[in-house]
């Protein structure tokens, strides 16, 4: 998981750069909105690898590198710690608790439009339908309607303007990319490059919506002019796409900015060539880990880990392994006569049938600890199988295990 989230937070912020550097001043607001949109998905789908070429470069190695396992002798018995185990859990729990606070939000936010659309007064004015509510608020538009407050439409305060720059909004369907980044952002509340990439669409939304409304009135000045007194308005509403929304000098100079055949079509294609070569990079199986002293292990049928559909499985899980780890180990009588601590760096290959094999010491704090760990790991049954394609395949593990002596 956490290979995968580095992976797609290097593309994401790659895509992003490039955007901004390269494509965001430029009138292309079609391509943005679909650049945008396909970077998102392209980097949260292409780390998965379900499309994949295999690197002539790969060692076919795989290793897998369990969490530290202390073990501490005591009057009663050999006590199993594991502190990765506890972070790992508390970690579940915060993100899931974040998770479904955001997930709340959401729904509230849904609901508000659903009751809006169902207590206030509605009418359709040239196909369009107008949501009429009491509330003091800027014209703003969700999935099909257009909300805007009763009084001022009444009297007549609403410029035909504002009317169309909604229209162009619900035409191009943009509450759809409004929804797709919130569930993204509810996903990865933690990634705050989701957060950029909302920012980024939401505005060009509006470069979208400007642009309709000067191609149907013809009158730039005019309608800048009526967007900076609005813009003083923060009465915004969530998930809506609002008429005020950064109201900024780029947005107003973008309405008078002129267009580059040229240029864009270079720009697309160079924008292309690197979306090319990130998706070849990150496509490709290699291993990110190197293995200590390969020259002792059998490497010919061994697999690389991103190839590998279904890891080894101690029976009753890792914890399991762990625990009969614990239960099996001898704490050596020199540990505890001198209260020695350390650490042993174990290694093992889980075979086609299951087996352990190349059970090895890379690091051996000595005492007879090394030898100890080896013995026991010999003891162990055996696992269910990696697969890859529907086959078995062998699978190296990496093993850190501290000893503590009764204090």
């Amino acid at each position: 998981m956490i290979i995968y989230l580095l992976k797609s937070g290097i593309l994401l912020s790659v895509f992003y750069l490039v955007y901004k550097f390269w494509l965001e001043n430029e009138k292309m607001f079609r391509f943005n909105r679909a650049y945008l949109l396909g970077c998102l998905i392209f980097s949260f789908v292409i780390p998965l690898q379900i499309f994949s070429f295999e690197s002539t470069f790969s060692n076919k190695i795989g290793l897998i590198q369990l969490n530290e396992l202390v073990i501490q002798k005591s009057n009663k018995n050999l006590l199993l710690i594991s502190f990765n185990d506890f972070v790992m859990i508390l970690i579940g729990v915060v993100y899931a608790s974040v998770v479904l606070l955001l997930t709340v939000r959401f729904l509230l936010s849904l609901n508000t439009f659903y009751k809006r659309i169902r207590n206030s007064e509605v009418q359709f004015i040239k196909g369009e339908k107008i949501i009429l509510i009491e509330e003091p608020i800027l014209p703003h538009s969700f999935w099909k309607s257009i909300f805007i407050n009763k009084n001022e439409f009444e009297k007549g305060k609403i410029p035909s303007e504002l009317i169309a720059h909604e229209k162009a909004h619900l035409k191009q369907k943009h509450t759809l990319d409004i929804l797709f980044v919130e569930v993204l952002q509810i996903v990865f509340w933690f990634n705050p490059l989701v957060l950029l990439y909302k920012k980024a669409i939401r505005l060009n939304h509006e470069f979208l919506a400007d642009e309709a409304v000067n191609k149907q009135f013809g009158a730039v000045e005019s309608y800048q002019n009526l967007l900076l007194d609005f813009a003083s308005n923060k009465n915004t509403i969530a998930l809506a796409s609002n008429i005020n929304y950064l109201i900024t000098k780029k947005r107003l100079l973008m309405m008078t900015k002129k267009e580059s055949p040229i240029r864009a079509a270079l720009k697309v294609f160079s924008v292309g060539v690197v979306s090319v070569l990130l998706l070849f990079v990150f496509s490709t199986k290699t291993m990110a880990q190197k293995v200590i002293n390969k020259s002792d292990v059998k490497e010919k049928d061994l697999y690389e880990l991103d190839g590998v559909e279904k890891l080894p499985e101690f029976p009753g899980g890792t914890a399991e392994f762990y625990k009969f780890i614990g239960e099996n180990f001898k704490m050596p009588t020199a540990i505890g006569k001198n209260k020695i601590d350390g650490k042993t760096y174990m290694q093992f290959i889980i075979e086609k049938d299951g087996s352990l094999s190349d059970i090895i010491t890379l690091k051996d704090a000595g005492y007879g600890i090394g030898d100890e760990a080896i013995r026991v790991l010999k003891l162990s049954p055996k696992w269910t199988a990696a697969t890859h394609k529907g086959k078995p395949v062998r699978v190296m593990y990496s093993l850190p295990i501290t000893f503590r002596a009764e204090k």
